[in-house]
């Protein structure tokens, strides 16, 4: 089973700029979105259809705003929409599928650059978030949790670690909590098959930072250790440009 993470930063935008054409080349088998900014009724119920693609969606109720959405060839068992706390499903952040003893979910973590306030949203969002999967993950062991953390863990997740010590993203406090997170019992499944840096998933339109590589890594295909036998492969794929992020693709052994 494939699966691919990609915030594509407006799903009407990403359409427009051949994200279609994309699928069907590369024809995963669940594709995790992120900040789709739409609305279920915006996109057309056949726009994924005839590439094989069940879509579901977790929207914020603020239009043009976050919003999460799971592509999938396979109908789940089950899809759950947001983790039960208000403040955070009112964002559309988190959906969840099930597939016999696998869950897949698609996530979004809040950004904290817009100023402190949005900061500290994150920040309890980060604490509340690791209540609920770990909580979770008794109850379903198999749970890969992919998409746009908004952290770079560790220096070669960034290109500029000493100017960006201070930025959110890549401050302490959440570079911290990162390691904490994968110490509770998941895997990066990305740094697991390669330790070498220079591998970002997104880059800031301004001063030419994709062509020059100047990027970050904040997005994550994230793993259970229980999940370890099952991993085979991960990979970025920074030529698919429907976004300022590009996609990230985990392949697992799955029935």
């Amino acid at each position: 089973m494939k699966i691919v993470t990609y915030n594509v930063n407006g799903l009407r935008s990403a359409l427009n700029k051949g994200l279609l054409e994309w699928l069907a080349e590369q024809r995963p088998d669940v594709v995790c979105l992120q900040e789709t900014k739409a609305q279920p009724e915006q996109i057309p119920a056949d726009t994924f259809e005839s590439l094989g693609y069940q879509a579901y969606y977790h929207s914020a109720r603020k239009k043009g705003y976050s919003g999460v959405a799971i592509l999938s060839r396979q109908t789940p068992d089950r899809v759950v929409a947001g983790m039960g706390i208000e403040a955070y499903d009112n964002e559309g952040r988190f959906l969840r599928a099930d597939y016999g003893d696998l869950s897949i979910v698609s996530v979004y973590h809040p950004s904290g650059t817009s100023g402190e306030e949005r900061q500290a949203f994150k920040m309890e969002w980060l604490e509340d978030f690791y209540r609920y999967v770990n909580e979770l993950r008794r109850e379903r062991p198999w749970l890969l949790l992919c998409g746009d953390y908004n952290i770079c863990h560790r220096e070669i997740d960034i290109h500029d670690p000493v100017r960006n010590a201070n930025s959110s993203g890549f401050l302490p406090e959440e570079r911290a909590w990162m390691s904490r997170f994968l110490e509770s019992g998941f895997i990066d499944t990305f740094r697991y098959f390669h330790p070498e840096p220079h591998q970002y998933t997104w880059w800031s339109f301004r001063a030419n930072a994709r062509a020059n590589n100047k990027g970050w890594r904040i997005d994550y295909c994230m793993a259970t250790q229980e999940m370890k036998p099952l991993l085979r492969r991960a990979e970025i794929w920074p030529e698919a440009r429907h976004s300022d992020h590009c996609p990230c693709m985990l392949e697992i052994a799955f029935p």
